[in-house]
C-alpha cells in the first residue's frame, strides 16, 4: 500500500488537447538579438512545495521580463521587471515570488490553483521579443492513506502485545498447574506408603 499518493487537479485535463498549439505559439522568437532557453518545460510538484521556473535569456541591450500564469481559472500577470531598473509583482503573488537576473522566478508554497501554463516574455529595449512556456502540474498528498497505515500499524502492534501477554499467561499457568500436580502426586504417594507397610506387616 502506498503511503503517499499524488492526484492532479481534474480541471487541467481540458488543456491537454491544446498543449502543443500553445507551446508552438509561444516558443516562436522574432528575429533579433534576444534568445531564451527553457531547460525544464514540464514541472511536477506537490502542494506546499517551492518551485523554480528556470530560464536563461540573453540579449544585446536591457531586457524587460514578464511572467503570466494561464489556467482554467483565468490569466494572471505574475511579475514584470526590467534588469537593473524596477520589479512589479502582482498583488496576488506578493511575498510568494522571487525573481532572478537570468529571468527565472521561484514560487513559494504552491497550491492547486498554481497548476497550469506559465508564459515568459523577454522584450529587448529595441522591441524584439521572445517567448517561452512552462507547464506546471500540482499534486495533492492523500493524507487519508497515511492515516490508515498509521492506524493499521498501531492495531497490529496492539494485537501482537496482547498475543505475547496471552502466551506468557498460558505458560505461567502451565507451570503452576504442573507444580500443583507434582505436589499433589507427591502427597498422595506419601499417604499411601504407610498403609502399604501396615498391610504388609499383618501378613
Amino acid at each position: 500500500m502506498a503511503t503517499k499518493i499524488g492526484r492532479s487537479h481534474p480541471a487541467l485535463d481540458g488543456w491537454c488537447s491544446i498543449t502543443s498549439t500553445l507551446i508552438t505559439l509561444f516558443s516562436l522568437s522574432a528575429p533579433g538579438g534576444v534568445s531564451l532557453v527553457v531547460p525544464q518545460p514540464n514541472i511536477n510538484a506537490t502542494v506546499a512545495q517551492n518551485i523554480l521556473l528556470s530560464v536563461e535569456y540573453s540579449c544585446r541591450g536591457v531586457a524587460t521580463i514578464e511572467w503570466k500564469h494561464v489556467s482554467t481559472w483565468g490569466a494572471t500577470k505574475i511579475v514584470e521587471w526590467k534588469s537593473g531598473d524596477y520589479v512589479n509583482i502582482s498583488t496576488v503573488y506578493k511575498d510568494r515570488v522571487t525573481t532572478f537576473e537570468n529571468g527565472s522566478i521561484q514560487l513559494l508554497n504552491v497550491g492547486m490553483r498554481d497548476a497550469g501554463y506559465y508564459f515568459i516574455t523577454v522584450t529587448e529595449e529595441h522591441g524584439t521579443s521572445t517567448y517561452g512556456t512552462i507547464i506546471v502540474n500540482i499534486y495533492e498528498i492523500i493524507y487519508e492513506d497515511l492515516h490508515f497505515v498509521a492506524v493499521l500499524f498501531v492495531l497490529l502492534a496492539a494485537v501482537s502485545a496482547i498475543l505475547v501477554c496471552f502466551m506468557w499467561l498460558c505458560n505461567k499457568s502451565l507451570h503452576l498447574f504442573q507444580k500443583k500436580m507434582t505436589h499433589k502426586l507427591t502427597g498422595i504417594s506419601l499417604r499411601m506408603q504407610p498403609r502399604y507397610r501396615v498391610l504388609k506387616s499383618e501378613f
